[in-house]
């Protein structure tokens, strides 16, 4: 029976599997066997059982293992009895040295680097999509807004290569945390590598280099949350940008704007009882699952704050924060790649949207004019914001209005002020900065 909507909704396939159970075990499998490696390396055991054990790792099998931990009621445990069992009598060198959570930690390291490089690939995906629709609209001229207001023209393009350089600062920050993240450890019960001895850290090196890790340091018994929590918080800052971008599409999908709209199926349904509804469902759903990677960041938090040396606050949330914020941050990714690669750009709307307000939204560049011309710049201020009040309240050109105000005219005549009311003369530099950004991030 299915609970869950990552079961059968949300996901894809390669990080449900990152996150599987059956993965986790192969990660603690893994584990295991690089620490029995390391330990023929550095001439504590023989050689001849590390081989065994690497030989025969593979016949380990998740459902032994919950057999014995049914029994015993020790997950890991189970795992090592079921990995034993396998090897032989080269079995008695497995875990050697080793607590639980050195190895549930480094299974948890080499998981974080699976979801890293997937979120990473997804990450550059998403960014070329951004790049090539920055490259489509680099000359798409369409009004700006802020606090949902018209403000001054600005191009679809500048929209996308802001969107694109986000995402670029996010495969950067997967590459800082990388190193913090992907961490494994061996130093025993409380930290002390006491097990182990003078050679506990020769073993760890050996260890973490078999398996591509990076060691954590001084550790307590457990590996410090500092490092997951930045991990899920990685998460949620990715889920963050996602949502904006979604809100921003929502927002210009409304009937009353309509310059974009999601790509929509050709037999796709968008309401059981109305029949025109072409909702931004896809948008919406990313909306409303970055509410719950968000949610996890206050749980990836708490679990740095153990008792002492460590308690075991922090294993059943981690059981949900990783495997939930992983997968469902991948997905919106997924989505939204989907979403902006079949973005539809309705452009008769966009030049409707430019022109409503019939050149107030260009009321600045006339303002500056004014003052390059001579007029304090407070004192053309005041003048562009009272003409410009006057022409949306009588419906008319802002244009129109400023010929019958002396002060303005007599600096700016009217042959000339026709030239300051085109969107494409007040673009600034944003056709340059969206070049200038795709050559940088395509390389």
């Amino acid at each position: 029976m299915q609970i869950h909507p990552i079961d059968f909704r949300y996901g894809t396939p390669e990080m449900k599997t990152v996150w599987s159970e059956e993965n986790r075990f192969c990660c603690v499998v893994s584990a295991e066997t690089a620490l029995v490696s390391a330990l023929a390396s550095c001439g504590i055991i023989p050689e001849a059982d590390a081989n065994a054990v690497s030989s025969h790792a593979h016949e380990a099998t998740l459902a032994r293992a919950k057999e014995i931990e049914a029994e015993i009621g020790h997950d890991l445990m189970g795992m090592v009895k079921a990995l034993s069992e396998v090897c032989g009598e080269a079995g008695r060198y497995v875990h050697f040295g080793a607590t639980s959570s050195d190895i549930l930690d480094t299974a948890t390291g080499l998981q974080l680097k699976q979801a890293l490089d997937i979120l990473d690939a997804k990450l550059e995906g998403f960014l070329a999509v951004l790049l090539n629709r920055a490259e489509e609209t680099k000359h798409l001229v369409c009004i700006a807004r802020t606090h949902g207001q018209h403000a001054l023209p600005m191009t679809y393009g500048l929209r996308f290569a802001v969107w694109a350089e986000e995402i670029a600062r996010h495969r950067l920050r997967i590459s800082e945390i990388r190193p913090r993240a992907a961490v494994g450890k061996l130093t025993g019960a409380v930290g002390t590598l006491a097990s182990l001895g003078k050679d506990g850290l020769r073993v760890q090196a050996e260890m973490m280099r078999r398996l591509g890790l990076s060691d954590a340091g001084l550790t307590t018994q457990v590996i410090a949350r500092d490092r997951y929590a930045e991990y899920i918080f990685l998460l949620a800052n990715i889920a963050s940008t996602l949502e904006k971008i979604a809100v921003v599409v929502r927002s210009l999908q409304r009937t009353e704007i309509g310059e974009v709209s999601e790509p929509f199926g050709k037999n796709q349904v968008g309401s059981s009882t109305m029949p025109h509804k072409r909702n931004p469902v896809k948008c919406e759903q990313v909306c409303g699952l970055a509410r719950i990677i968000r949610g996890m960041v206050e749980p990836a938090l708490l679990n740095n704050t153990l008792w002492d040396e460590r308690d075991l606050t922090n294993s059943a949330a981690e059981r949900i924060t990783f495997p939930e914020a992983s997968v469902l941050t991948d997905h919106c990714l997924k989505v939204m790649t989907a979403v902006i690669s079949g973005l539809e750009i309705h452009e008769d709307a966009v030049k409707r949207n430019l022109d409503l307000l019939q050149g107030v939204n260009l009321a600045e560049s006339v303002m500056l004019e004014l003052t390059r011309r001579g007029m304090p710049r407070q004192d053309a201020h005041e003048i562009i914001r009272r003409a410009s009040l006057q022409a949306l309240d009588e419906r008319r050109p802002l244009a129109e209005i400023l010929s019958a105000v002396p002060a303005a005219a007599e600096l700016l005549p009217a042959e000339e002020i026709a030239g300051f009311f085109t969107a494409e003369s007040y673009l600034g530099l944003s056709v340059e900065q969206t070049e200038s950004l795709i050559q940088r991030l395509r390389g």
